[in-house]
């Protein structure tokens, strides 16, 4: 939500201080302009682009205005699903949670944390490399490569939008250029009108400018940058399932393990030790009780 606050405050700023200064808004209203930089820069992105990387920022975009998932509270669940099945193979073996991976749909752990449920990505992340874990057939040195490697393929892939934009955004102001160098052209062809009426097709000629730079800098590179965070954080979230999940195969217990996972996370939405120590001991007496 903080992007489209930012959105408004970018247009009331510029627009309320244009209007304060004596300025006109119909000056500044020029659909053509607006519709030649916008098609040049959504036709350059499409040119450069392809079918599945424009699927990617279809779906990024309606993320960025939403408030991110990945919040403390996704933490706490996270660390607590974790900690509820490394225990469970610990005190009754790898197998035990074989059914739970193979159909966490069904599982009851699962059930207790929708959170995580309801992200396909963690999920698919979680069950693979407890898959991998229950077959025993790969060194931890081995999983951690396929992790790294598996967490830097989507990091790469969830950043296609987020370069798509940033290009977008530097190609603006430039396509900005192009349409008020066509206004003063047009304007130029005029030369035999009036001063006032010369005047006039300057000043729509220099609206274009106005618009290529406010666009690129006002809502495309911040909209980049807020796709950027939700990446960066979803990388963390990746992270600490990856250090909680080593740490239980080199052999720490499960309660330790999960503090290792703690400890990757960004300090703004971390849980402190003892909050996921509470949360771990609420988590271990359900389990009992399952």
């Amino acid at each position: 939500m903080f992007i489209v606050l930012g959105f408004l405050i970018v247009i009331v700023s510029v627009f309320g201080s244009f209007v304060g200064l004596g300025g006109h808004m119909g000056a500044l209203y020029q659909p053509l302009e607006l519709l030649l930089i916008a098609g040049a820069a959504l036709g350059a992105y499409i040119a450069a682009s392809s079918a599945k990387s424009v699927g990617l920022l279809l779906q990024s975009l309606p993320m960025a205005v939403r408030k991110s998932p990945y919040s403390k509270e996704l933490y706490m669940e996270l660390m607590a699903l974790l900690y509820v099945l490394l225990n469970k193979a610990r005190r009754d073996g790898l197998m035990s949670i074989e059914q739970d991976i193979e159909d966490p749909a069904s599982s009851p752990i699962f059930a207790e944390y929708p959170r995580i449920t309801r992200d396909r990505n963690l999920m698919d992340f979680i069950t693979d490399y407890l898959r991998l874990m229950v077959s025993g057939n790969m060194s931890a040195y081995e999983i951690e490569t396929l992790m790294d490697q598996d967490i830097e393929s989507q990091q790469q892939e969830k950043h296609v939008p987020v370069g798509a934009l940033r290009a977008v955004a530097d190609a603006l102001p430039a396509f900005g250029i192009v349409a008020a160098v066509l206004g003063v052209i047009k304007a130029l062809a005029s030369a035999d009108q009036p001063p006032i009426v010369l005047a006039d097709l300057i000043s729509k000629a220099m609206v274009g400018t106005f618009l290529g730079i406010l666009l690129a800098y006002g809502f495309v590179a911040p909209l980049a940058s807020s796709i950027e965070r939700r990446s960066a954080a979803y990388a963390k979230v990746l992270e600490c399932i990856k250090v909680t999940l080593l740490a239980s195969m080199n052999g720490y217990p499960p309660q330790l393990a999960v503090e290792f996972g703690r400890k990757v996370l960004f300090t703004y939405a971390r849980p402190s030790f003892v909050e996921l120590e509470a949360h771990v001991r609420q988590a271990r007496s359900t389990g009992r009780k399952d």
